[in-house]
């Protein structure tokens, strides 16, 4: 097997100037979003109060959140084994 010499790079000033600014960017990105976040926080402490109000248990939250519905459980033989007779 060939083995070649490593290839050199060269850092360039509009390379720096690239970099930076794209870090300045994400910097700035960040920021504001730790802002949303602690004013989201307000909100939702908002939130806990009013839902602590309606008293629902965790799984219903939980279920509202995500849609779902359940349905209660048919009682009897013929929920268990179908349309079967014993």
């Amino acid at each position: 097997m060939l083995r070649r010499k490593p290839t050199r790079l060269e850092l360039k000033l509009d390379d720096i100037e690239e970099f930076e600014s794209i870090r300045k960017d994400l910097e700035s990105r960040k920021k504001q979003r730790e802002d949303a976040e602690v004013a989201a926080a307000g909100e939702e402490a908002a939130a806990g109060i009013v839902l602590s109000t309606e008293h629902k248990s965790r799984e219903q939250l939980i279920n509202d959140r995500i849609g779902y519905k359940p349905q209660p459980k048919a009682a009897g033989r013929a929920a268990h084994f179908g349309t079967f007779e014993f």
